[in-house]
Order: structure tokens, then C-alpha cells, then sequence
């Protein structure tokens, strides 16, 4: 998102603008040291705006950057990471950008309004109105595909008052529903959830009440992903990776990052590792100890290990990284720190591992700024950058995943 300065020196910050236009700009309100503002007329357009490819693009909130030429809205995404490494004291060695290509998407979190029918998508750029989605170039053609008999669906269900939400992961064992609703089933929507997962190969439909637990609404089968071979059975809505292609691309890096000839004592310690994204592929070189915050999926990932006889490569830890950190003394146990948090990074724990011995800190990352903070703190005790890795799978927008890696 372009940023301009005010008159009085403020930050200016406008949608769906492209640097060096001349726009007609309306300010909307604060944000944060700055203001918010859109754009009403471009007078003079970038030779760089093209025409975006969606019919909701500007007014759905997915996508922010389909009117970027490809090729300066990767250079753009590239500079991201290297002015965050920058900022940390870094003069990095930027890789060529993997880009998860479109209809990729795997994972659907869409809102649901019924008024005088039913809107089935996800929520406006500026506002909390929702867009009914009728087309979307980033989700799997599997995912968008069910979208209209979803509508249906939902039309006939009595526990859906005036709104809720679903979550779809597509799993290889097919698309997994968590469905929020703002009143309780009856035995009818039961019935129609059951016949609804049945027609459309669902393994598993979950429902809970505004933000209860879930329970089973359907069970078909189990609700299966393959995480480097091993069959894990994660949570309903529980994390993913955005794509498969995304997924490989980090799992790649992580994977090249590791040391090269550990011995048999050797352990990787991996921070926030879910439901075994990266564990497993990191058990098949070293034994890797996985932490994990959240409780389902902490079982999920030990569950997975205990059915595949991997107890002895993979050993798994439930407890809360942010309020209960492993100590220094913990991580001076491993060889090599993995760790992949979520989009506000690791502040406490990063300090923990910079007041360690730990030679070698393997970073995933989502969020750019986050990164920059964390690995200022590893750049005050030594480490030096020895590649990053950026990988665009949340296409359009302006998030951006990366693997950087630090030594000492």
C-alpha cells in the first residue's frame, strides 16, 4: 500500500494506489500515527496498473495488489524482507522470490449474513460488510466449487439465525468444514449437514455455537493430511500452510538449512510447530523435538507420531511459548532452533534464544516487521544472516512468508 506524507508530515496510507500516481485523495480516518484515505479519482496512473483480473477486487477484503504488473509486485513483496533485515542491522543476499500460483488456496474463512437471502463470503476492505463471493482467483477450484450448494445449504438450516461463519481446509482426504452458527441445530440440520458432507466427499463436518468448542455434526472418515509422508489428523480449522506449493517451498529451505552431518545425539528444537508441517520433514534427517502452544493441535502432532512408529524421532510438548518460553539453559540442549510463529513473532522467546549457546536459528516467518524486531535481538549477540528465502503463497496481498537463516 502506497504511502504519502501529509501536509502537516503525517503518514497518509491509500488503498489500491500504485507509487508515482497522482490520485484525488479523500482522508477516511486515523491509523495509526498517521491517517487512512482513498483514492476517489487516479489522474495520472502508473504505467506499472494493469487491470485486475476480479470483478470484487477493490471492494472484496482478499486481495489488495491484483492491479500490480507481476514482475514490480514481486520486487516490491522481495523488498519487504530485505528493508526488514535491513532494519535489524542486516545487508541480506535476497533468493529469487517463489510465488505460489493462483486457484491455489487451500483454506477458505468466510462469513455468513442471512437477510433477505443468503451472502456467503468474505467481509468488504473497509468495512464489515460481506461480499458474496461469485469468483475468486485464489482459492482451489475444489474449495469455490462448493460455495453455491453451501448457500443452499445454509438457507434450509434452522441453527442459522441472522449470521455465522465457515472455515473449509482442504485436506487429502477432502475438504474439512468447522461451521459456526448463531443458534443451536436442530436433528433436521443435522441430517442435512451429514447428507451435505456425504455428496461432497467431506471427511468431517464440526459445528459449534458462536465461539463454543466444536462437536461432530459428521464423520465420514477420518479427516486426513499427508505432512511428508505422514498421515496427521489436524484439528477443525486448525493451521495450514496456505498452499501446497508454499508449503514445499518452505519445508525446502528449512530443510537445506539444517546441519549438514548431525550425529545421532543430535536434536533439532522446533518452536510453534502445530500439527507437523515442517516436524516430520525434519524427523526424516534429524530427531526434532516439536512445541506447540495450542492443545489440538499439539495432540494432532503426537498422535500422528505415535500411529507411525516415530516416537523416537519425534517427541512433542504442549505449553504456551509466549507466557512460558524455554529457558536458555533449555535450548542449549539442540543443535539448531526451527521456528515458526504466528504473525506477531517471538519476542520473548527469540531472547531466550539469544541468551542461549545455540549456534544455528532457522526463522519462519509471515510477518516482515516481526522478523526485523526478532532478529535485531539475535543480531545483538553475534548471529549473522546466512540466507533468506522469501515465498509469496498469500497471493495479491500484502503478507509475505520468508525462512531466514542465522549462525554464530
Amino acid at each position: 500500500m502506497p504511502v504519502i506524507e501529509g501536509r502537516g508530515g503525517e503518514r497518509v496510507y491509500v488503498p489500491f494506489t500504485l507509487p508515482g500516481e497522482l490520485c484525488d485523495v479523500r482522508p477516511t480516518g486515523k491509523r495509526g500515527e498517521g491517517f487512512a484515505a482513498v483514492a476517489d479519482v487516479v489522474l495520472e496512473p502508473s504505467p506499472q496498473r494493469i487491470e485486475p483480473p476480479c470483478l470484487h477486487f477493490a471492494t472484496c477484503g482478499g486481495c489488495a495488489l491484483q492491479h500490480w504488473q507481476p514482475e514490480h509486485y514481486l520486487g516490491w513483496k522481495t523488498n519487504l524482507l530485505t528493508a526488514a533485515l535491513r532494519r535489524a542491522g542486516f545487508e541480506p543476499d535476497t533468493a529469487p522470490i517463489v510465488q505460489t500460483p493462483p486457484y491455489q488456496r487451500r483454506r477458505m474463512d468466510l462469513a455468513i449474513k442471512r437477510d433477505l437471502g443468503i451472502t456467503l463470503g468474505l467481509h468488504a476492505a473497509r468495512d464489515s460488510t460481506v461480499i458474496d463471493l461469485v469468483e475468486c482467483h485464489v482459492l482451489h477450484p475444489t474449495l469455490f466449487k462448493l460455495l453455491p450448494p453451501l448457500r443452499v445449504l445454509l438457507r434450509g438450516l434452522n441453527g442459522l439465525g441472522r449470521e455465522g461463519s465457515a472455515i473449509v481446509n482442504l485436506l487429502d482426504s477432502g475438504p474439512d468444514l468447522l461451521l459456526r452458527t448463531d443458534r443451536p441445530l436442530s436433528v433436521v440440520d443435522r441430517t442435512r449437514l451429514a447428507a451435505f458432507a456425504t455428496e461432497h466427499r467431506m471427511p468431517r463436518v464440526m459445528w459449534a455455537q458462536n465461539t463454543g468448542v466444536p462437536e461432530i455434526a459428521a464423520l465420514l472418515r477420518p479427516a486426513t493430511t499427508s505432512f511428508s509422508g505422514t498421515d496427521v489428523i489436524p484439528p477443525p480449522g486448525g493451521f495450514l500452510q496456505t498452499s501446497r506449493p508454499g508449503e514445499a517451498a518452505i519445508i525446502a529451505a528449512v530443510m537445506a538449512a539444517l546441519p549438514a552431518k548431525p550425529t545421532a545425539k543430535s536434536r533439532v528444537l522446533e518452536l510453534y510447530a502445530g500439527s507437523g508441517t515442517l516436524t516430520f520433514a525434519i524427523a526424516k534427517h534429524m530427531r526434532v523435538h516439536g512445541v506447540e502452544g495450542d492443545p489440538l493441535a499439539a495432540a494432532a502432532l503426537k498422535a500422528a507420531a505415535d500411529a507411525t512408529g516415530q516416537t523416537g524421532r519425534v517427541t512433542v510438548e504442549k505449553r504456551d511459548l509466549v507466557r512460558q518460553p524455554l529457558s536458555a539453559k533449555e535450548i542449549d540442549a539442540f543443535a539448531c532452533v526451527v521456528l515458526d510463529p504466528p504473525h506477531g513473532g517471538a519476542e520473548t522467546q527469540t531472547a531466550q534464544i539469544a541468551a542461549s549457546k545455540i549456534k544455528r536459528v532457522i526463522y519462519v516467518s509471515c510477518n516482515p516487521g516481526a522478523l526485523a524486531r526478532d532478529a535485531a535481538m539475535l543480531r545483538g549477540v553475534g548471529f549473522k544472516l546466512v540466507s533468506t528465502q522469501p515465498v509469496d503463497q498469500f497471493l495479491w496481498s500484502a503478507r509475505l512468508e520468508s525462512v531466514s537463516v542465522f549462525t554464530r
